[in-house]
């Protein structure tokens, strides 16, 4: 695995020269709405930005070094594909490693989808070819919802890799489950705040996405865990704007459904693979598989 090199470097000043030889790698801050954020950027030996991109992007409170995003950067140059893999900000100044459970969250799922466009600009602007956007697990879902949505003309395709499923009665499910309580006096708390402009308000000893006892605005809250079909991607996938390649894992315990709900949502323009013995996080070997079926995908090594 090749390894990441951080270089420290003002982003006012950033130029991307035309790198034909050799794989570089740079760690890419940039101002956003107040804020830091922070990408990795992979240049392929050989190449240019010009010549195309993969955007990718984490799970949900996760990074883009991960294991599953870091091998992906790795084996994706390895293949000859330039990548840029950012960090969601979650409403914290150069954000790095997993989210801080202690909070406050002041996070919005549906704020993903901002960010995502937010590169593809700042791709754009460094002269970028055709990009494709790929997305693991709740990031597969953000993907998937902003291909459906107006893609930007410069997205040519989008890889989902494990993303999520979602079903009415699922998150209360899943809350009394883990945390032995019920989310409905929780989620109309939140929503009562939320829509009478009280937003902002810390509920606190909350136990919040994979995070007990933690601080969080209602706002956060209740559009995390608010009954969103939109967060089903088999469903969003039908409205999709570009082609669309969904890989599934034969074990996933994560997101255990996708494959069997992907069967009926297939077509011209949205395909399905499934990866025989893998989990969600693609470990070892079927990092290389799932690396081959993007590299068959996207088609031999150019964006």
């Amino acid at each position: 695995m090749l390894r990441f090199l951080t270089l420290g470097f003002c982003f006012a000043v950033l130029a991307l020269p035309a790198l034909p030889f050799s794989a570089q790698a740079k760690e890419v801050k940039v101002p956003y709405n107040g804020l830091t954020v922070n990408a990795n950027l992979n240049i392929a030996d050989g190449k240019k930005l010009s010549d195309g991109v993969v955007l990718m992007l984490h799970g949900t409170l996760a990074h883009k070094d991960m294991e599953i995003m870091r091998a992906l950067q790795d084996l994706l140059l390895e293949r000859g594909f330039n990548n840029l893999a950012f960090n969601l900000s979650l409403a914290q100044s150069d954000r790095h490693g997993m989210n801080d459970c202690a909070g406050p969250h002041e996070h919005k799922d549906s704020n993903a989808v901002k960010e995502i466009a937010f590169w593809i600009n700042w791709l754009k602007g460094q002269g970028a070819g055709p990009i494709t956007v790929l997305g693991h697990s709740r990031g597969g879902n953000q993907v998937a919802r902003y291909v459906a949505a107006s893609p930007d003309t410069s997205i040519k395709r989008a890889v989902l890799v494990a993303p999520g499923t979602w079903e009415p009665g699922k998150d209360a499910r899943g809350y009394k489950k883990n945390y032995k309580k019920d989310l409905g006096p929780l989620l109309a708390q939140a929503e009562l705040l939320t829509k009478g402009g009280k937003g902002d308000t810390l509920m606190e000893d909350v136990d919040f996405v994979y995070c007990p006892k933690t601080k969080v605005d209602a706002a956060s809250f209740y559009d995390y865990y608010r009954p969103n079909p939109d967060r089903d991607t088999p469903s969003v996938v039908d409205r999709a704007k570009v082609p669309v390649l969904v890989v599934g894992a034969s074990n996933d315990q994560v997101s255990p459904h996708i494959i069997s709900k992907m069967k009926t949502h297939t077509g011209p323009n949205v395909r399905l693979e499934v990866i025989q013995d893998a989990g969600h996080f693609f470990r070892d070997l079927v990092a290389d598989e799932l690396a081959d079926i993007i590299n068959d995908y996207i088609g031999g090594g150019s964006s």
